[in-house]
């Protein structure tokens, strides 16, 4: 498929006016965002230091007394931008120069392949973002590239000459023959959704869907599904439903027959309080599936679905001769409430079958056909906790899907899934009695060297092999993401990315029976590689591809080829008899430094810390992290036991013991690298955000002499107080109780529960803390409520020690806006070098 569809998009540039905030006596919280509070201490003055400057020359010739008394006056001081530390001025601009240059390395977001017309090789396309600070938005763009094959290891991509950016562009999905492409173009306001069809020559249709039909489009990965049919007639896909009618006033008070049209003599009501979804979904309506005709531009609701059901990730059943066409996906149940579902594997959620709309002359029969609401809905997995993603084989014979039972029947909200298969009937009338095979189950304790289980959650839109029955997947291995082949008839399963490699490694399409993938390192700028199987002993091989797409400036080359990484295996401390054979095995540390020293003299250490806790950091590229090793740090990356990718019982070894294991740990990983003459004991810094920012907060307060500076980023400080305002006050009860925690739970937390919560928080260490730190806090934020950090702040303000906050009031809490990111790490870096010198 050509890329002609990209002639509509029109670059934009979108500048902001510079900001300026006022300085005012200490402490205070500035007007203009991001607002910042900084707390002083004896040792920093109250207001900052003037830099005093040259009188103005007298003008030539006659003055006026006056003109002559202004002249005489010194020049206007210099006033330090609002919590700028005047000896750090330099270090400030210095570093702010390095970040930028740091900021505008792209990233490769998706792939696509298509045949070629001529059925010679192939042709490929990227999509590419990258910070756009101006305009604080991401840029994205899209990058084709010929894809040439001689013999089975000869290929060569003739990439070209610019990209083209995607404005405005929600998403795009081509269609099954590569023919055809769908981009979705959500609204900013109230304006309709625009879906576009481009056929390789030009713009086919442009359809509008007004806001009375549906809301904006689900694009968030998630909730996300959007899905042609096999004949490419029609598309399926998730978005908001309607805004709900609202009560209607006027100047007699409530009207019956309130109008959905606007009326400067009446006025709507709020109505009743619909819950969400959590973080990042505040204001979204609820998702349902809805089918649009991409002939007439025609979109129908899905009917059936109940209104309990948030339905998502839909993709179209395979065709029947003389049987009504079917849809699958994703339903989450609301009929106990709405709890926060980014990142919440413990969710229970269920595939489920539903009929297609018809359109035109078919939809009048329809009308007659349809049985009573629901009953034209089926639960396809009834009696499993948990069923997403759901992917249909090429012949349509097999339905595979992921499954995070392990979480939802444990209450952790991230942990070990499985793969799961469904032999799809040919009568749908036995559907709901199909049997669900269990392709990979859930590893609790991996053999050494061995397959520690599935993880990441996704699989790539079309995973499989020309054998119709192997799937690639990625997946985590340890601290490392690995590139997978699973055969879903038989189970078994290789790992195909290098074994030898430490770096990360991730599938991002398939070319016929090839893969085109990315590799990256801590110290690697990601890199296109392309996978192929050798004929000779069936092994996979694997060719680096020369790309105009990810590019750094040369003094970032420069830093990046001065350091090296390795992964470290740490031993437990400490263990006990009951404690489980998983729980027991080393955990791992990314390890980051200086390739050659010009001295006997350590480097000073930052050590990195993910939230979750049920997450990890993995080996791959990260610009943030890339910068603070720059600046002539080591980098300690802990992956501490409740981390992804070691099995099931590391991870559930974690609740329960939160504030003490994950914190010993994470102190066992420092002496181990101090023991082995990695580190100096005395230039540690710490940092992490979430759970990571839990734990920089407790080592502060449990290690008080062991860190020189510290930087939490929307840290859980306070479960107490966290409890009864954040979207998840399960994970409080999971992770202070472990597996009794799921029954203990209730929105009615007790004295008793309270008292535990405190124990296990940070702020219980607080009188213990002398290490200076630095807030960043996103005022959106609906996970951890920015007051947990704030509250904790004052309380070290209120004890002298030297303490920064800095709110993004439009931030949730990735605190990931472009200019957010930025200005969250300079002053990670600034306050760093400020305090490990």
């Amino acid at each position: 498929m050509g890329l002609a569809a990209n002639k509509n998009i029109i670059a934009a540039i979108a500048n902001r006016p510079q900001e300026f905030v006022r300085q005012l006596p200490l402490p205070i919280i500035s007007t203009t965002p991001p607002f910042l509070l900084h707390f002083p201490t004896a040792h920093s003055p109250l207001l900052p230091t003037l830099t005093k400057l040259a009188p103005c020359p007298a003008p030539i010739g006659r003055v006026s007394a006056s003109a002559r008394m202004e002249g005489s006056k010194a020049a206007p001081a210099k006033t330090l931008p609002l919590g700028l530390d005047p000896t750090m001025e330099e270090e400030y601009e210095s570093q702010s120069k390095l970040l930028r240059e740091f900021a505008s390395i792209s990233s490769i977001d998706k792939a696509w392949t298509f045949k070629s017309e001529n059925g010679i090789g192939s042709q490929a396309m990227f999509a590419i973002s990258q910070p756009n600070l101006l305009a604080n938005k991401r840029r994205k763009s899209i990058l084709s590239a010929n894809v040439s094959k001689g013999s089975s290891s000869s290929m060569s991509f003739q990439w070209a000459p610019f990209p083209v950016e995607m404005t405005a562009v929600a998403t795009m999905v081509p269609s099954p023959s590569g023919s055809k492409l769908l981009v979705v173009r959500n609204p900013e306001s109230e304006s309709p959704v625009q879906f576009e069809i481009w056929s390789q020559s030009q713009l086919e249709k442009d359809f509008q869907i007004p806001q009375s039909v549906h809301g904006s489009v689900y694009t968030d990965g998630w909730f996300e599904g959007i899905s042609w049919n096999s004949d490419e007639t029609h598309i399926a896909y998730v978005a908001e439903e309607p805004t709900p009618v609202k009560p209607t006033f006027d100047g007699k008070g409530y009207k019956k027959c309130g109008s959905a049209e606007k009326d400067c003599s009446s006025w709507k009501g709020l109505g009743e309080w619909e819950e969400e979804w959590g973080e990042t979904y505040a204001g979204k309506r609820r998702p349902v599936v809805f089918v649009i005709d991409t002939s007439s531009g025609e979109v129908q609701l899905v009917k059936g679905i109940a209104k309990h059901l948030s339905a998502g990730q839909v993709v179209w059943a395979p065709s029947m001769e003389s049987s009504p066409q079917y849809l699958v996906f994703v339903g989450w149940s609301s009929e106990r409430g709405k709890l926060g579902i980014k990142y919440c594997y413990n969710r229970p959620c269920a595939l489920y079958a539903a009929r297609a709309p018809l359109f035109g002359t078919d939809a009048k029969s329809e009308q007659k056909e349809i049985p009573a609401v629901d009953s034209n809905v089926i639960n396809v997995t009834e009696g499993l906790g948990s069923a997403f993603f759901p992917l249909f084989s090429p012949d349509g014979r097999v339905l595979v899907f992921l499954s995070a039972s392990s979480c939802v029947e444990s209450g952790a909200h991230w942990g070990t899934e499985s793969l799961h298969r469904i032999d799809w009937p040919s009568d749908l009338k036995t559907l709901s009695s199909a049997k669900i095979a269990e392709v990979i189950p859930i590893v609790q304790c991996p053999e050494d060297g061995g397959f520690p289980g599935l993880y990441y959650g996704s699989l790539l839109r079309h995973p499989w092999l020309s054998d119709g029955s192997t799937i690639v997947l990625n997946s985590v291995w340890h601290s490392s993401e690995v590139i997978l082949t699973v055969n879903v008839l038989s189970g078994d399963l290789k790992r195909i990315s290098p074994a030898d490699s430490s770096s990360a490694w991730h599938a991002l399409t398939l070319d016929g029976d090839n893969i085109i993938a990315v590799s990256s390192s801590p110290v690697d700028l990601p890199e296109i590689k392309y996978g192929y199987i050798e004929v000779q002993n069936a092994a996979w091989n694997w060719s680096s591809v020369p790309s105009p797409m990810i590019r750094c400036s040369e003094r970032v080359e420069s830093l990046l080829s001065s350091r090296e990484f390795s992964i470290l295996k740490i031993p437990v401390k400490d263990v006990s008899a009951n404690l489980p054979k998983g729980a027991s095995k080393p955990y791992e540390a990314i390890f980051v430094s200086c390739t050659s020293k010009k001295s006997d003299e350590l480097d000073p250490l930052i050590v990195v810390l993910h939230g979750g806790p049920h997450s990890v950091s993995v080996s791959s590229f990260s610009r943030n992290h890339a910068f603070l090793s720059s600046l002539g740090y080591s980098l300690l990356i802990v992956n501490y036991r409740g981390s992804l990718g070691f099995g099931e019982e590391a991870l559930q070894s974690l609740p329960g013991k939160v504030g003490t294991q994950d914190v010993n740990d994470v102190l066992a990983a420092i002496d181990h690298a101090i023991d082995k003459g990695l580190a100096s004991p005395n230039r540690i810094a710490v940092v992490g955000g979430s759970h990571g920012g839990f734990l920089t907060t407790h080592l502060i307060g449990q290690a008080p002499d062991k860190f020189a500076a510290a930087a939490a980023r929307n840290p859980v400080c306070n479960l107490a107080s966290m409890v009864g305002t954040t979207d998840i006050p399960d994970w409080c009860y999971f992770e202070a109780y472990g597996s009794e925690g799921k029954d203990k739970f209730t929105e009615a937390t007790s004295a008793a529960d309270l008292a535990i919560f405190h124990s296990k928080s940070p702020i219980s260490h607080i009188s213990k803390v002398k290490t200076p730190t630095i807030f960043l806090i996103g005022a959106q934020d609906l996970r951890v409520p920015p007051s947990n950090g704030i509250q904790y702040a004052r309380a070290l303000k209120e004890k002298g020690v030297e303490t920064k906050v800095i709110i993004f009031p439009n931030d949730v809490h990735g605190i990931e806006r472009p200019q957010s990111d930025y200005e969250s790490f300079l002053n990670i870096g600034v306050w760093f070098k400020k305090y490990c010198k």
